[in-house]
Order: structure tokens, then C-alpha cells, then sequence
């Protein structure tokens, strides 16, 4: 049956610690190489988990992130915790030395079916700068084939960025030749270390979620984050609408067919109607809870509110879920399919319910 997102989400995010071996030039979260004061204690983190089941039937896919939740030593008993509790178990991993069979192995016993990998770029020289790490790439397509040889569903996350856009049909090659099941794109929002690093035009936007469509054809899902218009794309191409004639979409488009050929399927493009606050919420490493892990505006705290109330009740939570933004955002007739990112509306204006600038509709 269809989920009620008003009443429960369809994602929890859990930022288990900000702790992480790696220093990428993106990272949302700043990560540094010890766990920062306030972290959630086993037993906090125990009891959190207790309370997602207030959610009720279905249970929210919970999702434990990082900083590289690794680093979380009581990580194996938190996952048994929440498969006692029937919460379905997802991971995403950094891929350091403590990425392991065996670790992977231990956590397929308590559940674990999905981890996300990030791959940022077609080439070693391209992924190691982001990622700071020599020889990152070659460990980072390993780490991905380790996984599905232990039966775990792999989602490639890649960053859409100027400094590697060009590179996406070879990276769409990358993740079909490995074997994953999802390839999920972040249209970047510069925040964390993101400040520093260059966004598309909306029109290149544009451009690159009608490429996403096209790739999406090739056997793995496509979906994204903070680009909820590629939904609306999805649904013009549904409807026979063509790609732009521009030059992004062409290269990229003849890029996808020199790499991978031409599509051997139907469209596997991922449109639910979440946004941030709408069937996700995410809750920090000291416990703060957050409409996503891109959007810094408080809720309250897991330590002292009751994140059941706090996502069906708070008022900024309500109001995106019922689409209630300004601007052209407001005005959309895409409004409830997309509603535009609210993190990239806050990080533009201060205003969580403004509209998304990284969107050219209507042009």
C-alpha cells in the first residue's frame, strides 16, 4: 500500500559519527579524523533506534552514514538492534582498510542488504583528487565488486559537479560493469567543503537530468539528490517530450552510446514524491534532527524530542510536505511531483520554503 508521508518517512538518515579516513572536497559533513564530543552513546543510540518503530508498519529504511560509519565500533550490536526492532538496515561506508569481508559478512548476518559506494569520477586521477587518497579508485571498484560477491544490492553515489560532468557517461559504464543495482547522483549544495567547488547552470541541469533518463535505460536505477526537478523531466519524457538541443546533452548523450550502446530497456528512473522533510528525515551524530542532511535548520534533538512528533508535527515540516514554498517554487505546477530542493533554497536565500535556483522551470 501506498506510504502515508505525512505519518511516516520513507527514509531515516543517521549520521552515526563524523569520524572519516578520508577528507573529500565535497563532504556535507566536514568529516575529520576523530569522532567529535557528543556523539550518541551505544545506549542513546539503542534507544533511538526503539523509537523509529513509533513510525508504525511499514518500518523506515534506516540509513547509517557518516562520516564513515565504520568508525563505529558498536556499529555490529547497532545493527542487530535494529534488526530486533524490524527495521530495514541500509549502509554507507567509507571505502578505507576498515571496509572488510569480514566486516560485511558480520553485518549480512544482522540484515544488511544495500550499501552505497561513492565513485566520483571515470578515472583514478579524477576520483583521487576528490577523494585525496592515491590509488582510491582502483580500492573504491574493488570495494563495489567485494559487496555484491557477498550478495549486498550496491547504489553508486556520484557527486554532479563542473570539475567531472563531462565524465558521466564513462562513470555509467563503471557502475553497470560492476554489477550495482542504483546509481544515485547528488546535484551538489555547497555547504561542508562543497563551498568550494563549482555548480552547474540550471540549464546545464537540465541537460544532465535528460541524460539521466537516457542512462537509466541501461539495466540500473537512476535516481537523485537535490534535484528533485528530474522527476519532472521524467515525467515530460513519459509524455513524449524530447531531450534539449543543446551541447552538454549531446555530448553526454553520444558518451552514453559510445560507452555502453544503445539502451536495452525501459526507463528505471526513480520518481517518488520525497524531498527533504517529506519522507526523509536525518538525524545528526550528536542527535540533532534535520529535515536532510543537507538542510541545517534544527527540529529539536533525538536526546529530548520525540522524532515520531517532530516529523509529523513541526511546522516547517508540515508546511513542505504540503508544498507550501514561495517563488516560482510556489507557482509550479511540479510543486507536489518535485517542489525543488529545499537544502539548495536554504543555502541560497535563508529560507527553507524558497524557491530552488539550480532549476530552470519555467524558462
Amino acid at each position: 500500500m501506498p506510504i502515508d508521508l505525512d505519518q511516516r518517512p520513507i527514509l531515516v538518515f543517521w549520521e552515526t559519527t563524523r569520524a572519516c579516513g578520508l577528507a573529500c572536497r565535497h563532504c556535507r559533513a566536514s568529516a575529520i579524523a576523530q569522532p567529535l564530543p557528543g556523539e550518541l552513546t551505544t545506549h542513546e543510540a539503542v534507544d533511538f533506534l526503539g523509537t523509529l518503530t513509533g513510525f508504525g508498519v511499514p518500518r523506515p529504511v534506516l540509513v547509517a552514514t557518516g562520516g564513515d560509519v565504520l568508525m563505529r565500533r558498536d556499529l555490529n550490536l547497532l545493527a542487530e538492534e535494529a534488526a530486533a526492532n524490524r527495521l530495514p538496515f541500509a549502509l554507507a561506508p567509507s571505502v578505507t582498510p576498515l571496509l572488510t569481508a569480514e566486516r560485511i559478512e558480520a553485518l549480512r548476518r544482522h540484515g544488511l542488504k544495500i550499501a552505497s559506494i561513492s565513485l566520483d569520477g571515470a578515472t583514478a586521477e579524477t576520483h583521487d583528487g576528490v577523494r585525496g587518497i592515491p590509488g582510491h579508485f582502483e580500492e573504491t571498484l574493488e570495494a563495489i565488486r567485494m559487496l555484491r560477491r557477498h550478495g549486498v544490492t550496491v547504489q553508486v553515489n556520484t557527486v554532479v559537479m563542473r570539475d567531472t560532468v563531462e565524465e558521466l557517461p564513462r562513470i555509467a559504464q563503471l557502475v553497470r560493469d560492476t554489477g550495482a543495482g542504483i546509481w544515485e547522483l547528488f546535484f551538489l549544495i555547497q555547504i561542508g567543503r562543497g563551498t568550494e567547488l563549482a555548480e552547474l547552470t540550471p540549464a546545464e541541469n537540465e541537460e544532465v537530468c535528460h541524460f539521466l533518463v537516457d542512462a537509466s535505460r541501461y539495466g540500473f536505477i537512476v535516481r537523485t539528490v537535490e534535484a528533485p526537478f528530474f522527476r519532472r523531466v521524467v515525467a515530460e519524457r513519459a509524455q513524449g517530450g524530447l531531450p534539449p538541443r543543446r551541447a552538454l546533452y549531446a555530448r553526454l548523450a553520444a558518451g552514453l552510446r559510445s560507452e555502453l550502446g544503445e539502451p536495452d530497456g525501459p526507463p528505471r528512473a526513480q520518481t517518488k514524491g520525497t524531498r527533504d522533510g517529506r519522507g526523509i528525515i536525518f538525524v545528526g551524530h550528536d542527535g540533532e534532527l534535520t529535515p536532510s542532511g543537507f538542510l541545517p535548520y534544527s527540529l529539536g534533538n533525538v536526546r529530548d524530542d520525540d522524532i515520531v512528533e517532530v516529523y509529523r508535527d513541526h511546522p516547517l515540516l508540515r508546511s513542505i510536505r504540503s508544498a507550501s514554498f514561495s517563488g516560482r517554487c510556489g507557482v509550479c505546477a511540479f510543486r507536489d511531483l518535485c517542489g525543488g530542493s529545499r537544502a539548495r533554497a536554504f543555502a541560497a536565500s535563508g529560507d527553507p520554503l524558497g524557491e530552488d535556483p539550480a532549476c530552470p522551470f519555467p524558462s
